[in-house]
This record gives C-alpha cells, structure tokens and sequence, in this order.
C-alpha cells in the first residue's frame, strides 16, 4: 500500500471517530446508503497443497439499523464471511467497503483502528473475563476503547439497563445463567457505541426461551443505539425477526 492511501484511509477513519464522538444530529434514512458494501468477494485458503474455495462471489448490503442473518450449515463459509465483515481477514478476490473505507486493500493497523472504534464483535462461547463481574467486564471494553474514564459509569450502568440486567451486574459469570452471559457480553460489545455488530452464532448454546430473549434484546438495541447487526445462525426458529436473511450453502448466496 502506497504512502499517500495509507495516510488517506488513516484520515478518513479519524473523521468517523469525530462524527460517531459528536454523534451527528440527523440520521440518513436507513435505506439511503449501505453501511457495508460487499462486492464479487472470494476466499480460497490452501489445505495440503490444494486450494479450499470457501467463498465463491459474495455479494451483499449492509444497511443503517437493520438485523441480517448468515444462515447456513456447518462449513457453508457464513463465519468466514463474518471475518471477512469485521475485517479479520481480507478477500482472495472482490472488495470491501465499510462506510466507503476500502477494508480489501487497507493495512492491519489501519483495519485494527476503525474496527477498534466503529465495530462490536459477540462471540459463541461470550468471551467473558472469568474473574470480574459483569460491571468490571463491560467498564473493560470502555478502557480497551480509549473512551474517558468520566463517562465509563453511566454507560456501562445504560448498556446493562438495555440488556435486562442492572440488577446482575455485580455478579461474576459462573454465577448468572447462559443466557445471562450472553447479555452481558452483548452490553460489552455495544458499550463504546459502535455502527455495527457481528455476532458468531450467539444462540448456539441456548434453549429457545433464552434465543427469543436475545433476539429481543437485538431488536431493542437497535432501535436505542442506532446500531447495525449481522450475525451467523444455523436455528430456523428466530430468522422471522430478521431484516434480511442471507442463505449460504456451499460458499454462495442461494
């Protein structure tokens, strides 16, 4: 990558810190301009000498305020699109734009910024710290973000509100339920304000009580945070909630 790109994404990703800081008065209209563009994008990896397609021309949206799910089997290629998404790993071929950022050609320090400030990842297994509370768990992704210790208590008390748990936030995670570790890890992902959230799977380990609380946890974020979800999901139960579903099988959109 050149001098001159590297300084210009660079720039452009201290303008969205700005604009996500000053939080802009007037929203665009959700359908007016994608905040996600994904463009003929292919992955192939090398397994023994031969090459694995995993992704064979994806091409998607993602707009302002909606929930999408990646639906499909076990190695359909919906996780390694979620990388892809979140700028974990880039494309063989295509192209990926995240608020116009080129995330395809941008450096990892570069991706690794604007993913630090504008983007909330939900992991299967909740990525917890065992040994704090749920408070101490969601204050940490506020110190990891850079965000000023003044505005860290009123934030992580809101985000527990809007994930049903003020009343559990003091407790560790081996003492709430499944479900319950869920929700703290989704007020963790959304504590520094982020456009998007990516969520692996997040109802995997749970009954179809807990998934339908989760569900409407998302639903009630979006609404409050002004946030855009894209999560993988093999449960046929909860795709009715969904904006948009997205079917994969064997590395394409069917």
């Amino acid at each position: 990558m050149t001098w001159w790109r590297r300084n210009q994404t660079a720039a452009v990703a201290a303008e969205l810190d700005t604009q996500v800081v000053e939080k802009e008065a007037v929203e665009e209209p959700a359908d007016q301009h994608p905040l996600l563009t994904v463009e003929s994008v292919e992955r192939t990896f090398q397994v023994g000498g031969q090459p694995l397609h995993v992704l064979k021309g994806i091409n998607m949206e993602l707009r302002p305020r909606q929930l999408v799910m990646l639906r499909g089997r076990s190695g359909s290629g919906k996780t390694t699109l979620l990388n892809m998404i979140g700028g974990l790993d880039q494309p063989t071929k295509g192209h990926i734009f995240f608020r116009d950022l080129p995330f395809h050609s941008m450096s990892d320090d570069d991706r690794t910024t604007v993913r630090r400030k504008q983007m909330g990842f939900i992991f299967q297994a909740f990525a917890l710290m065992p040994l704090l509370s749920a408070y101490e768990n969601v204050e940490l992704s506020l110190r990891m973000a850079g965000i000023p210790s003044g505005e860290w208590k009123s934030r992580v008390e809101h985000c527990m509100e809007l994930v049903g748990l003020s009343k559990r936030m003091h407790h560790r995670p081996f003492e709430l339920s499944g479900g319950e570790q869920q929700r703290v890890a989704i007020a963790k992902a959304i504590a520094h304000r982020p456009r998007l959230l990516l969520a692996d799977e997040p109802t995997a380990e749970l009954d179809s009580q807990m998934s339908a609380q989760i569900m409407s946890v998302f639903q009630n974020i979006i609404r409050t945070e002004q946030v855009t979800i894209c999560m993988t999901t093999h449960d046929p139960t909860i795709l009715e909630v969904a904006d948009h579903v997205y079917e994969m099988v064997d590395g394409r959109f069917i």
